[in-house]
């Protein structure tokens, strides 16, 4: 991995988009994205996960992340390794989801062609972080990530879209409380 996408400056506030393998649309039932937003909860009062900006997609994750706590590839590594567990015991589980076998199959094969896994995959391993190093660029990767559900037809405005932080820069409202900068 080149220096250009990896934490180099845990002081610093970094974008990051992790996806599904395959870019399976995971998250397109309530179950899943409400997985992710309890434990990017978790990581927030456990580990010192800082938050800036969020967004569930169907088949990703972005965020704009600190820490004052562990190191921001630590707290990452976990909260991919823990979801993938939970979701994927989720998947197995939920009665109303017609696409389980499909998916299993998928993270099986994913799985099988990456020797750092053992039966499944279900996270794809780049996560290409970019340091925010300026006011320009946080406000360029803030409006890209709620601006991203509107560009997809999901919503009309970035804060009707439940599983971002859009409404907590509207209203201080929102699944997750958001670590705001004021620049």
């Amino acid at each position: 991995m080149s220096r250009k996408h990896k934490f180099l400056d845990q002081q610093q506030a970094y974008f990051v988009s992790f996806a599904t393998v395959h870019w399976i649309d995971v998250f397109t039932r309530k179950v899943y994205c409400d997985e992710i937003v309890e434990s990017l909860k978790y990581c927030q009062q456990e580990k010192g996960l800082v938050l800036y900006a969020w967004c569930i997609m169907p088949s990703h994750v972005h965020l704009i992340m600190g820490t004052k706590g562990e190191k921001m590839q630590d707290i990452l590594r976990d909260l991919k390794s823990y979801t993938s567990r939970r979701i994927k015991e989720q998947i197995a589980n939920y009665p109303k989801e017609s696409r389980r076998e499909w998916m299993q199959w998928m993270f099986r094969k994913a799985g099988s062609a990456n020797s750092n896994n053992q039966t499944y995959q279900f996270w794809r391993q780049d996560n290409r972080p970019m340091e925010v190093t300026s006011n320009e660029f946080f406000h360029q990767k803030m409006e890209y990530i709620h601006y991203n559900p509107v560009k997809e037809g999901f919503c009309d405005t970035p804060e009707a879209y439940p599983y971002s932080s859009a409404l907590w820069y509207k209203e201080k409202q929102g699944m997750i409380e958001i670590d705001e900068v004021l620049i």
